[in-house]
């Protein structure tokens, strides 16, 4: 069972990528997100893989870290969600977009995703959200790609050099996300006697009403006051 791959980018497409290990070409599909994080073609990336072992085929899944990786898992548990449609959801949504969306019970994000529509993201939220409360995330991705550019720090570069500050460095930019924090918050409330699930969907909506000030003090406060309520 092939759980990780390692190796030199050779051809990205719409919802696939080819990576050469070795001299073997290995086609990994993958989220639109996943993508933009390789490197141009000829650069080299790693992969955590969900391998799918089928009568008629086998299927090689890719992600860019742990988060996403668990969130295809327990996507596909849903009836009515299989792998296209899993990755179509993790292409529009971050993981942390997704304990948002079902921590408040947003199907309309949901439906975001080709494939999904008002039935099945109501399923969504009805199976998974006690689930989702238990996931322990762990911080979201550092970038996949291993010294290569990709195409969006190509952009970056490129646009830098029109405006001639001189900058040749091409860095590569992580993934920015508060998921950690979300958790963190669902957890103290927890430790203060709530139940998970009631904990979880408190927290979801502080997070929207906290918009940028996603700080741990203010989704507790805000978190307190949606249960108290």
């Amino acid at each position: 069972m092939i759980a990780k791959l390692r190796g030199i980018v050779d051809f990205i497409g719409e919802d696939s990528v080819i990576i050469d290990v070795n001299g073997v070409g290995y086609l990994v599909f993958a989220s639109r997100r996943t993508l933009s994080m390789l490197p141009q073609k000829g650069g080299e990336a790693g992969l955590m893989i969900e391998t799918h072992v089928r009568e008629d085929h086998i299927h090689l899944y890719g992600f860019a870290d742990n988060a996403e990786k668990q969130w295809f898992a327990l996507l596909t548990t849903v009836q009515g969600v299989g792998a296209k449609v899993a990755l179509a959801l993790l292409s529009v949504l971050s993981p942390t977009d997704l304990l948002r969306a079902l921590a408040a019970q947003d199907t309309t994000a949901l439906c975001r995703a080709p494939g999904i529509g008002p039935k099945v993201a109501t399923r969504i939220v009805g199976e998974l959200k006690d689930k989702a409360a238990k996931l322990n995330l762990g911080p979201v991705a550092a970038p996949v790609a291993t010294g290569a550019p990709t195409a969006t720090t190509s952009s970056k570069k490129s646009a830098k050099q029109a405006k001639g500050d001189g900058s040749d460095a091409v860095g590569m930019e992580p993934v920015v996300d508060d998921g950690v924090v979300l958790a963190d918050a669902v957890s103290a409330l927890v430790n203060l006697g709530y139940g998970r699930s009631e904990a979880f969907g408190a927290v979801g909506k502080a997070a929207q009403q906290a918009g940028d000030d996603k700080t741990l003090d203010t989704l507790i406060r805000l978190g307190l006051k949606e249960l108290s309520a």
